[in-house]
């Protein structure tokens, strides 16, 4: 049994089935659960339909394309009680939650809802998929350790997530989400509760009446999710906002929900998985701590990270993972960097450890962090 498998089996999942891509099905009064599809490893991502008394709130869209644009137009006919949608929530920047916003905005002239950073981060990384790939920062990924010939090699690479011509642009304004508002949807109150660490203000609905949590990305019952150093913030410390909005939300909301997570199945066990993910990250910093025992360059610590083989943008992604545990290390003042010949490489400070891991021995590789 794999270690994910085993952290699984302390969570209860109550539903055996998935609804099928394009169909909703009621998991509470009002509140539908309907999934789309992915085109990599991480097949599907859930999204959801909240009653209010004139029609409905989506929350979370799926990726762009027609594929994704039809289902919902499934959805409309089969699920919406002849109402219409008359908001559009995203909890947060990345493509597959916010690939269809244009569509659904549009279709049905609804406004978005985001939170402030995340909203303006979406527009950013819409504008960049819209050009032409190239690796803008290479200095950056070049004190790393990845050479030349490995960042050229992805420029001509293409992406799912990337805009074609027939795809409606993302709404051009929105109304702003805050941490700690309460909104009233029908005759239940949910409120708003933020994180950070995937993405920067990342938005969680919570209906306490209803126990019931939508939390997007910011807590998945099985995977991790992706926690990165990105170039554009080159000395960001995203792992240390992670760990923290994961002690917030035990302290903020009950352990009686059903956590309603973007990917995988509905669960119950919120605080147990809580405590799980913050000892995931935990021992990761432990284990690259006990590595750098000699100065190391950050790029011969994949290994220690991520059992599989990563190539192309999966291995960027996985050193962004690799650089967020750093930074917080260094930030704990457990680990110095140093610049050696245009290069970094990271050394423990604490002279007295010695290395317990070694490549391969301690991950799962279904853990390796998928971009959701």
């Amino acid at each position: 049994m794999s270690s994910k498998e085993e952290l699984a089996l302390e969570l209860t999942f109550p539903y055996s089935e998935s609804p099928e891509f394009g169909t909703a099905l009621e998991i509470a009064p009002g509140v539908k659960w309907l999934r789309m599809p992915l085109p990599m490893s991480l097949n599907h991502i859930n999204l959801y339909l909240i009653a209010d008394n004139e029609g409905w709130i989506v929350v979370d869209t799926g990726i762009r394309g027609q594929e994704t644009s039809e289902l919902w137009r499934k959805v409309f006919n089969q699920a919406l009680e002849g109402k219409p949608v008359i908001k559009v929530i995203c909890t947060h920047l990345h493509p597959d939650h916010t690939g269809q916003a244009g569509f659904l905005c549009q279709y049905w002239d609804a406004p978005l809802l985001m939170s402030y950073s995340e909203y303006y981060q979406a527009c950013f990384i819409n504008k960049m998929m819209g050009e032409k790939r190239s690796i803008s920062h290479q200095a950056h990924y070049q004190k790393l350790g990845f050479s030349d010939s490995f960042l050229s090699s992805l420029v001509s690479g293409g992406s799912s997530f990337q805009p074609t011509e027939d795809d409606i642009p993302f709404p051009e304004s929105f109304t702003r989400l805050v941490d700690g508002q309460v909104i009233q949807f029908g005759q239940y109150e949910w409120h708003i509760v933020t994180g950070n660490g995937h993405s920067p203000e990342h938005v969680c609905l919570y209906c306490p009446a209803l126990r019931l949590l939508i939390s997007g990305d910011q807590v998945l019952p099985i995977i991790t999710s992706n926690v990165s150093i990105y170039p554009t913030e080159p000395e960001a410390n995203p792992m240390k906002g992670w760990i923290e909005s994961h002690q917030k939300l035990k302290a903020a909301i009950k352990d009686d929900v059903l956590v309603l997570p973007a990917h995988n199945k509905p669960f119950y066990g919120l605080h147990k998985r809580l405590d799980q993910l913050i000892a995931h990250h935990e021992d990761r910093m432990l284990i690259l701590e006990e590595n750098c025992t000699e100065p190391t360059v950050a790029i011969d610590l994949l290994p220690l990270l991520f059992e599989r083989k990563l190539e192309g943008f999966t291995r960027i992604m996985a050193m962004g993972e690799c650089m967020a545990h750093l930074h917080c290390l260094m930030d704990r003042k457990r680990i110095q960097r140093q610049l050696i010949n245009g290069v970094y490489h990271f050394l423990s400070i604490d002279p007295t450890l010695s290395s317990r891991a070694k490549p391969g021995e301690h991950e799962d590789p279904d853990q390796l962090p998928e971009l959701t």
